[in-house]
């Protein structure tokens, strides 16, 4: 048996046995090009074909498999802790005023540094606002355009 279908063999193993103890979808895009690269040695190609088969296979399954793969395997993922409150209602407990760089809410018992999505735009203590992000320890706020404003 020639030493490179030992070799492509072994990259395979290794490749698929790295994804299926992580299941992150690291390696499965390099097993494809270790595959191809197999197929190519057992073909008896030039090693330079096998090598170039290996990379070219292994970047195509990356760059035009790997958004999709992440899209669908990551769509039944958890949110936790600050990612959760992203789309939830908030109380303003401190004006938000982006210019002063001040402002707080309350999300569900706990007490945020807030700041207002858009910067032309003062919330006042009271009202009710929906985390549209979070940017460092901070939660990006708008108001809720379901809740009419008291005044």
């Amino acid at each position: 048996m020639n030493e490179m279908l030992i070799i492509w063999l072994v990259l395979l193993i290794l490749f698929l046995g790295v994804e299926a103890a992580t299941l992150g979808l690291t390696t499965i895009w390099f097993g494809g090009g270790a595959a191809v690269a197999l197929i190519a040695a057992a073909l008896h190609a030039p090693l330079f074909v096998q090598i170039a088969l290996f990379f070219l296979v292994s970047l195509l399954l990356l760059f035009f498999t790997r958004p999709v793969a992440v899209k669908y395997f990551n769509k039944d993922r958890v949110r936790t802790n600050v990612e959760s409150l992203v789309g939830r209602q908030g109380i303003v407990t401190s004006e938000i005023d982006n210019l002063q760089s001040i402002g707080q809410i309350t999300v569900g018992g706990q007490e945020w540094s807030a700041r207002s999505s858009d910067d032309g735009i003062i919330i006042p203590v009271g009202a009710v606002v929906i985390v549209t992000s979070v940017s460092g320890v901070k939660l990006i706020v708008k108001s809720d355009p379901n809740i009419q404003s008291s005044d």
